[in-house]
C-alpha cells in the first residue's frame, strides 16, 4: 500500500478548505463542499517504433460547490491561498444567487453519515510516474519492432496513457477525505495489407487500475499476445465475409464489456432516465416505472454497480460528494432492480442514500452522476469459454471491441469487434470478416442462455466515458464472463455500408 504523495499532502489542504467552508457558512449556505485536486497525466504514442507524441499534463486547482436557498452554486480557481479559496466560495454563492431565478427544483441532498478524516489509495505496485519516460518509450518500441519484423505486418501504432489522480475533499458536515489512484492504458495496433485490402488487429489488454506492473508481464501475457498478432491479422485479412442472418454467438469479455457499458451502464444512470441528459446524450428506456418489473434479460443475468472493485477504473474510497463507495445490484436474475445515484438524484426520488456515483473529471468541473464499475457476474460453477462454444451448432465467437452505435434511448444498437470465428458443430472453424451484431437491449439480454464461470471473467473498460455539458470524461471498468446468446441478428457491415 502506497502513501499519498508528499508533494500533494504538503499543500495547505486543510487551511484552504477551512477558509472556503467558513466563508460559505458565513454566507448562509445550506451545504458546501470543497475539493482540491491534482491530476497528472502522460500520453506516449509511437508509429512504427518511432516516438510521435510525448505529452505530460499537470492540472492543479480547487473548487467549491454550494447549495444556497435551494440552488446550486459552483466556482473554481487556481489561487492556492486562504484568500483565494474564500473568494472562490463567495463566487459559488454569487452563481447560486444568479441561478436562483431559473431554478424550478429546490436542491436537497440525500443524507450521508459523517465519515470524519479518511485516507484511501488505490491498489497498485509501481507508480508509473516514477518510471523514466525513456524506459516506457523503449518498451513500446520493442513491442512495435517485434511486430514489424514479421512481413505480415506493415505498420504498428503503440500508445500508453497513464493518470495519477489526487483529491482532497471536505464538507460542512465534517467529512474530510484524501485519496490517490493510478490507472494505465497500453495498446498496440498492428496494420496489415493483402491484395489491396487493409485491416487492423489490436491487443486485448484492457485499461486498468494498476501501475507500471501492468506492462511488465506480471498480470498480462504481453509476450504471448504480441507473438500471436501477426498470424491473427493475416488470417483476418484472408477470411471470408460473413453471410448475414440469425446466429448463436459466444461473446468474449473483451467485446462484451462495451455492450454492457452502452446498453446497461448508461441506461441505468438515474439522472439520464429522468431526462437530465436529454439535450446531449439522450435519455433511457429504463424509466423509473419499470424498476422492479422490467425483464431486462434472462434469469442468468446478474449485474452489479461497484465502486470498490480492486483495480477498477471507477474504483475510489469516497466519491466527490463525500459518500463512501459501495457495491449494489442493478439487475437481479434478469429483473431491473437498481439505479446508479448521486446525492441529489437519490433525494429527488426518495432513495435513502446515494450509492456513491458522483465524479468530477477535474478541479474545474462540477461533480456529475457518473458510472460505477458496472459488471455482469459469472456463474459460480459456470462453464469455460470452450464449453460455451461446444454447445453451439452454427454460430460465431466474437473477440475484442471496435466500433459501436446505440440510439438515444440506449435501446437499439449495433456492435462490431476485433475478430470473429465461425463455430461449426461446437468447434472454431476459422475467422470471418465484416461482422456486426444488431439487437434491441432487452431482446439481446433475454437471448443470453448461459454465462461462463469465474475463470472466464475479465475486467475491461475505458478511460474516456463522456457525459455532461460542458462535457466531462470519466474512467470506468466493466467486468464480465464469456456468454452465450441464441438467435442474434448478424449483419454484414461491409454490405450495410454499401461497399
Amino acid at each position: 500500500m502506497h502513501e499519498i504523495d508528499s508533494d500533494f499532502t504538503a499543500l495547505p489542504l486543510r487551511e484552504l478548505a477551512d477558509a472556503a467552508l467558513t466563508r460559505a457558512r458565513e454566507l448562509g449556505c445550506e451545504h458546501a463542499d470543497f475539493r482540491l485536486e491534482r491530476i497528472r497525466s502522460q500520453t506516449l504514442r509511437l508509429y512504427d517504433a518511432a516516438l510521435e507524441t510525448a505529452l505530460d499534463a499537470d492540472d492543479l486547482g480547487l473548487s467549491v460547490r454550494v447549495v444556497k436557498n435551494g440552488t446550486w452554486g459552483f466556482a473554481a480557481g487556481i489561487d492556492l491561498s486562504p484568500d483565494g479559496a474564500a473568494r472562490v466560495a463567495a463566487q459559488a454563492v454569487e452563481v447560486a444567487a444568479v441561478a436562483a431565478a431559473l431554478n424550478r427544483e429546490p436542491i436537497e441532498l440525500a443524507p450521508e453519515p459523517v465519515h470524519g478524516e479518511r485516507t484511501w489509495v488505490s491498489a497498485y505496485e509501481i507508480d508509473p510516474f516514477t518510471v523514466p519516460t525513456t524506459e516506457k518509450v523503449a518498451l513500446l518500441a520493442d513491442w512495435s519492432r517485434r511486430l514489424l519484423d514479421d512481413p505480415r505486418v506493415q505498420h504498428v501504432d503503440a500508445t500508453l496513457l497513464q493518470v495519477k489522480e489526487n483529491k482532497f475533499f471536505a464538507d460542512l458536515a465534517g467529512t474530510v477525505t484524501t485519496q490517490q489512484r493510478v490507472r494505465v492504458h497500453p495498446a498496440v495496433d498492428a496494420v496489415g495489407i493483402a491484395d489491396g485490402v487493409f485491416d487492423t488487429m489490436r491487443t486485448l489488454a484492457p485499461p486498468a487500475g494498476y501501475g507500471w506492473e501492468w506492462l511488465t508481464g506480471a498480470h498480462w501475457d504481453w509476450d504471448g499476445e504480441l507473438a500471436r498478432l501477426p498470424e491473427l491479422l493475416a488470417e483476418k485479412l484472408a477470411a471470408p465475409s460473413v453471410d448475414p442472418g440469425l446466429y448463436d454467438v459466444v461473446i468474449d469479455p473483451s467485446n462484451l464489456w462495451l455492450t454492457i457499458h452502452e446498453s446497461i451502464g448508461h441506461a441505468t444512470e438515474l439522472d439520464r432516465a429522468l431526462g437530465y441528459e436529454a439535450a446531449y446524450a439522450g435519455t433511457s428506456f429504463a424509466t423509473p416505472d419499470k424498476l422492479g418489473t422490467l425483464r431486462y434479460g434472462s434469469p442468468v443475468m446478474n449485474v452489479t454497480g461497484d465502486r470498490t472493485a480492486e483495480h477498477g477504473l471507477a474504483t475510489i474510497g469516497y466519491d466527490d460528494e463525500g459518500v463512501q463507495t459501495q457495491s449494489f445490484d442493478i439487475i437481479t436474475e434478469g429483473v431491473f432492480t437498481g439505479y446508479q445515484l448521486d446525492r441529489r438524484i437519490a433525494r429527488l426520488t426518495g432513495a435513502e442514500r446515494s450509492n456513491g456515483c458522483a465524479f468530477a473529471d477535474s478541479p474545474a468541473s462540477m461533480p456529475l452522476q457518473r458510472m460505477a464499475n458496472v459488471s455482469l457476474q459469472p456463474a459460480p460453477d459456470g462453464p469455460s469459454t470452450e464449453e460455451l462454444i461446444s454447445g453451439v451448432e452454427r454460430g460465431i465467437y466474437i473477440v475484442g471491441d471496435k466500433s459501436w452505435s446505440i440510439d438515444m434511448q440506449r435501446y437499439n444498437f449495433q456492435f462490431t469487434g476485433q475478430r470473429f470465428y465461425r463455430i461449426e458443430k461446437g468447434r472454431l472453424a476459422g475467422q470471418l470478416r465484416d461482422v456486426a451484431y444488431q439487437a434491441t437491449t432487452t431482446d439481446f439480454w433475454n437471448s443470453m442462455e448461459a454465462v461462463g464461470g469465474p475463470q472466464t471473467y475479465v475486467l475491461g473498460g475505458a478511460f474516456n466515458c463522456g457525459k455532461g455539458q460542458p462535457g466531462q470524461v470519466a474512467p470506468v471498468s466493466h467486468g464480465c464472463p464469456s456468454a452465450l446468446f441464441r438467435g442474434v441478428n448478424i449483419l454484414n457491415a461491409r454490405k450495410e455500408a454499401g461497399q
